[in-house]
């Protein structure tokens, strides 16, 4: 039978394309990985592995028993940080995923908060494309995710967390700020800034230029809301920005206004996600708890 090792270096090689990053990820010489690797081929009597190809591709039964192997492993891991919890309590390191629209605004007072009350958790942060990061999660390589919604998956625990306005801003001295009243119309045409494509963001902020039949900018896209914010004040285009960012020492509203569009609002819905039946579930929802009262504290208190 092959070994929880060998499985492992098997999803390494399926996750890096590359035996030698595979080797680094497994901690392990590319030698004895690969070595392994011909070991399980041999044992299970089959192919898993297309040699000579940059990068390295799987066979199709590769990709199937890899997909098994993955789950295995995932398993695995719970078990061990469920024999850890049981003996630490709420402890460790948990790696946590973040939309890059969210994560620097709130997180640092989320963070803050949980070390006081629970000194031996660590959260490691790691922001990233929330739908990347949900494959991430699904795979083992992240614990926790705070992502827009909606998501889907049986497999997932999705913890509904809070919902936040979702504004568009303009240049300080632009006219459409001096505009009362303004209403949905008087936006038809105009340019509006996003973030990359591959963001959640970027496809809500899509579907407002569409109701609002906007003109949705695609050779101005930005990396950050910041970016956003700045081109957005230096009079490139609208930009479309979340109530928590404008609240933040980070963002703010410098060099722009919020337009107060009649009969017109948006908004966004975040959640924390972590695997169903994950073994650190209770101290994930410490931390989603912690999550959402944090950003209704400073919704609240701007109220």
């Amino acid at each position: 039978m092959p070994t929880l090792r060998q499985l492992e270096y098997l999803v390494a090689i399926a996750d890096t394309q590359h035996f030698g990053r595979a080797a680094i990820a497994a901690n392990v010489s590319q030698p004895t990985l690969s070595q392994q690797l011909r070991n399980l081929e041999v044992r299970l009597g089959v192919t898993l592995v297309e040699r000579g190809t940059t990068p390295i591709q799987l066979t199709p039964v590769g990709r199937e028993i890899t997909d098994r192997a993955r789950q295995m492993v995932v398993q695995v891991d719970d078990i061990r940080a469920l024999a850890q919890r049981s003996i630490s309590g709420v402890a460790g390191t948990i790696r946590f995923g973040v939309t890059p629209t969210l994560g620097p605004y709130l997180m640092p007072a989320v963070i803050a908060g949980m070390n006081r009350t629970y000194p031996d958790l660590r959260l490691l942060i790691r922001e990233g494309i929330p739908d990347e990061q949900l494959a991430e999660l699904r795979r083992g390589a992240l614990d926790m995710v705070l992502a827009p919604m909606p998501i889907g998956g049986t497999d997932l625990h999705i913890e509904p967390l809070f919902r936040e306005a979702l504004h568009l801003v303009a240049a300080s001295d632009d006219a459409l700020c001096q505009k009362n009243p303004l209403r949905p119309e008087d936006l038809a045409g105009q340019p509006v800034l996003s973030l990359d494509p591959r963001h959640h963001f970027h496809r809500q902020t899509r579907a407002i230029c569409a109701e609002l039949k906007a003109d949705l900018l695609d050779d101005y896209e930005g990396t950050s809301l910041d970016s956003l914010r700045q081109m957005a004040g230096s009079g490139l285009g609208l930009a479309v920005l979340p109530e928590l960012y404008l609240r933040s020492e980070a963002g703010g509203e410098a060099t722009i206004r919020r337009l107060a569009i009649t009969g017109w609002s948006a908004t966004r819905s975040l959640a924390a996600v972590w695997r169903e039946g994950a073994a650190f579930s209770e101290s994930y929802q410490l931390i989603a708890e912690a999550t959402a009262t944090e950003a209704r504290r400073i919704m609240e208190s701007c109220q």
